[in-house]
């Protein structure tokens, strides 16, 4: 992503109420830092309107993208909060050299890892063990993802329930986006167990999906949906996947509506949090700090100096 995209990207899903957000950035041997530079500037120019975790991503793999190790490492010395993994087995072909690499980048520079598992069946049940004994071991617990794991909606569920186990006790969590043309995680199970299950898009209107706007009221509605949520408890699921789970995953303290935090807060046109999600209704109006900002309809951000964003 260019820091061009990056902002006008940023700019949308603050107009939808959005007030943190993770994001993967591309790097590995043949790009450098270059999108992770540009990602970061935006990052600043953003801050204290929508706090930004990035992803230091090896979309290309890591072992079998020679040089990509040592850019990733990079990028965490940088200013990459995160350090990501993707599909160890079938796109590096070395599931151990591959976790080796990203757990030791955690490990030495204090970050958080994002793995991305597209891996099925088995093979991504095996794969989830693999990393939830690996985050037991460093003690990394409570500060490993990973995104996706379709492996989980292949498998029955005496299977799903074993591997939740292990995840819960590691603290793995795991982000779905409910795709439309895949089997992916049973999330009420997985919660059941204790394992945290967030909620973000995949891709936004970019060379991989042209859909996705950054409205995560929408998001959920779209959980809710492709998990066939009909009750107002499985719809506040849904919510809390979009909210309060995706905010503990990023480390936000003081996060919600409760006593004493910030007055910080989307006011939608519906008769509770089940039917908003139902809805997932266009019309709202955003409170940042105990200021009313505007509905989204009309509401533009525009940034003028770092950290100062403003709306008019």
């Amino acid at each position: 992503m260019t820091g061009g995209r990056a902002d006008a990207l940023i700019r949308q899903a603050a107009s939808f109420g959005t007030i943190a957000m993770r994001s993967h950035v591309d790097v590995d041997a043949t790009t450098g830092l270059a999108n992770l530079h540009a990602v970061m500037e935006a990052r600043e120019t953003w801050r204290g309107v929508v706090d930004i975790e990035l992803v230091a991503f090896p979309q290309a793999g890591v072992v079998s993208c020679p040089g990509t190790a040592e850019i990733l490492d990079a990028a965490a010395r940088e200013g990459a909060q995160v350090v990501g993994g993707i599909d160890p087995t079938t796109l590096d072909g070395d599931a151990e050299g591959q976790l080796d690499i990203v757990f030791d980048i955690a490990e030495k520079r204090g970050v958080k890892i994002d793995i991305h598992l597209h891996e099925p069946g088995q093979q991504g049940i095996d794969q989830l063990h693999r990393i939830a004994a690996r985050t037991r071991a460093t003690g990394l617990n409570g500060r490993v993802s990973v995104s996706h794991a379709y492996g989980l909606g292949d498998v029955v569920p005496e299977v799903v329930d074993r591997v939740a186990v292990a995840l819960a006790e590691a603290g793995v969590s795991i982000m779905t986006n409910a795709p439309g043309d895949r089997a992916f995680p049973p999330i009420l199970q997985l919660r059941a167990a204790g394992v945290r299950v967030f909620t973000g898009n995949d891709n936004i209107q970019d060379a991989w999906w042209p859909y996705g706007n950054g409205d995560m009221l929408q998001r959920a509605m779209l959980v809710g949906y492709r998990s066939g949520f009909y009750t107002d408890e499985a719809l506040r699921v849904a919510l809390d996947m979009a909210t309060e789970a995706g905010a503990a995953v990023l480390g936000k303290s003081g996060y919600g509506l409760k006593v004493g935090n910030e007055a910080t807060f989307v006011v939608v046109k519906a008769p509770n949090a089940a039917a908003a999600v139902a809805a997932a209704p266009a019309d709202r109006a955003i409170v940042r700090s105990g200021r009313f900002w505007g509905d989204s309809s009309r509401l533009h951000f525009k940034v003028t100096t770092p950290g100062q964003g403003i709306a008019d």
